[in-house]
């Protein structure tokens, strides 16, 4: 199946529609701009992250543009995470890297701070676990977080993912070396997950 799927060139045969009690996932659109542009210009949403706040809805309209090509060359695995009640776009959930070599995935999130602590980034996540885990047969999934961001850690150990440590000074964001925690969930430990009674700590 990982085979399969990763020589597929067309971000919906790569990127299906996800669906939780809540949140819709679907590949990015055009159409997401101002949804984006709300969350993507704010500091406090990118306090933590590589990239700065986008300086105009124009760039957020070139990005997605950027992302709609990546899409169609196979290259890009995040979805848009979508509020079914309102229809908006509120963040992105997805991989931020794929080691075919290594059936391994990392899994990366954004979530428009005006929608934290609703459970949201948990659920999206659960979402993609259960995606690369069952879908692309992954052997490990991993997600990385500058240690200063708790929630972020938080919202991984709700997903099932173990601490694993901290790579110190690892990576130089905004001119800063910055220390980084791992937290990671392997298949076997997954497939026991949803066969006992921590099912609910891991699946949809």
């Amino acid at each position: 199946m990982f085979d399969r799927l990763w020589g597929k060139r067309r971000a919906p045969a790569f990127l299906p529609r996800l669906e939780t009690k809540r949140l819709i996932l679907r590949p990015m659109e055009a159409g997401d701009a101002a949804d984006m542009f709300d969350y993507a210009r704010r500091i406090d949403t990118t306090r933590y992250l590589l990239w700065h706040p986008h300086p105009s809805v124009e760039y957020t309209r070139s990005y997605l543009a950027m992302i709609g090509r990546l899409y169609r060359k196979g290259q890009f695995f995040d979805w848009a995470i979508v509020e079914k009640d309102s229809g908006r776009m509120i963040g992105t959930c997805g991989f931020t890297r794929l080691a075919k070599q290594h059936a391994l995935g990392e899994v990366g999130y954004v979530l428009n701070p005006d929608y934290h602590g609703r459970g949201y980034a948990t659920e999206a996540v659960r979402a993609v676990i259960a995606f690369g885990f069952e879908n692309l047969e992954l052997h490990r999934i991993e997600g990385r977080y500058m240690v200063e961001n708790t929630p972020s850690r938080r919202v991984m150990e709700r997903c099932g993912l173990s601490f694993e440590g901290v790579w110190r000074e690892s990576m130089l964001v905004k001119g800063r070396y910055r220390d980084i925690g791992v937290c990671a969930l392997l298949r076997d430990d997954y497939l026991r997950l949803c066969t006992g009674q921590a099912t609910a700590a891991i699946r949809l």
